[in-house]
């Protein structure tokens, strides 16, 4: 695959009529005296040595050519969904955390009127909702154990399920007494991310942008997110990964892995994740993970950041380091 290569002096060019996915640009060749500023409105990525004084000024970077190919074919399927979720990620870096989730969500809503999620839902036909999802909430003294419990659909979140974690969560932040919420879920996985039975009912993206802004589990666990902890088995997708990475420490087991495919939809990762998961992992690494597909193992997700430890057993885990792993 031939790969268009950014320039030193692209990066002043009038890109209003371009037509290219993205630009890959070589930092063995590239003058480290220039800069990567202004950086083009599209995805680049930066092939060849993270010690490079500029690796870390592009949106992504690899190692090797080889490592472009599956990342350039996911871009190219989906290319505007790429272009707004690589400068979403740039302007909300170190942005506060709420506004951030505000610039998401409009984000968000305007890909979902736009023609590559369009496409998306033609080519999907509707799916059955397999009964509605709620959550199990207990209180032992201080500890607060919320259960994601819809195992039929996989934990999918659907309305109603991501309702009722907004609430549970709402109340617990609301009691001062409590010290430590615990999130899991029944089932072989935590999560598979949102009820794609749901995707294109709401055919007014505004509306769907205020929803968001008022029930958004994230939100929820914002406002004391140090106490929470969230165990994650088995996959943890989309939009299940996503508000989970809000907690102040978060555990997987050894078998757990992670994915973030809403490119493929022809949107974003529409739950917190664009604020949620570089705030973890890194601008670059999440930029990877959301125009990629790519799914991570628990290893891989632990040597990252995204989560805090390898636990097969939460019974036996103390907040140490690694533990399991």
């Amino acid at each position: 695959m031939t790969y268009h290569r950014l320039e030193p002096w692209m990066l002043s060019a009038d890109w209003r009529h371009d037509d290219r996915p993205f630009v890959v640009i070589d930092l063995t060749t590239w003058p480290r005296a220039v800069p990567l500023d202004p950086l083009p409105p599209i995805p680049v990525i930066a092939v060849g040595s993270p010690l490079h004084p500029l690796a870390e000024q592009a949106d992504i970077r690899v190692d090797t050519a080889l490592n472009l190919v599956g990342l350039a074919s996911a871009i190219t399927k989906a290319p505007r969904a790429a272009w707004v979720i690589v400068d979403l990620l740039r302007a909300t870096e170190g942005m506060e955390t709420l506004r951030a989730l505000t610039c998401e969500s409009l984000a968000f809503a305007a890909l979902q009127s736009g023609r590559e999620h369009r496409n998306w839902l033609a080519a999907h036909s509707a799916r059955t909702p397999t009964g509605q999802g709620g959550v199990v909430t207990e209180r032992d003294g201080d500890v607060v154990s919320i259960t994601v419990d819809r195992p039929t659909a996989r934990n999918a979140i659907d309305r109603a399920l991501r309702d009722a974690l907004f609430d549970a969560c709402s109340l617990a932040n609301l009691d001062a007494d409590i010290q430590t919420v615990r999130i899991t879920a029944t089932g072989r996985c935590f999560g598979v991310g949102a009820d794609l039975s749901e995707f294109g009912t709401t055919d007014d993206p505004p509306s769907a942008h205020f929803i968001r802004s008022r029930t958004l589990p994230a939100r929820a666990i914002l406002p004391r997110a140090s106490i929470y902890e969230v165990h994650v088995r088995g996959a943890c997708i989309g939009a299940s990964l996503e508000f989970a990475a809000f907690a102040g420490r978060v555990t997987a087991s050894s078998d757990a892995w992670f994915q973030l495919p809403e490119l493929g939809m022809g949107i974003l990762p529409g739950a917190g994740g664009c604020v949620s998961v570089p705030r973890r992992i890194g601008r670059q690494r999440a930029a990877l993970m959301m125009l990629s597909g790519r799914r991570i193992d628990a290893q891989t997700a632990l040597d990252w950041g995204l989560i805090d430890a390898i636990v097969d057993d939460p019974a036996l885990d103390h907040r140490g380091p690694d533990i399991g792993g």
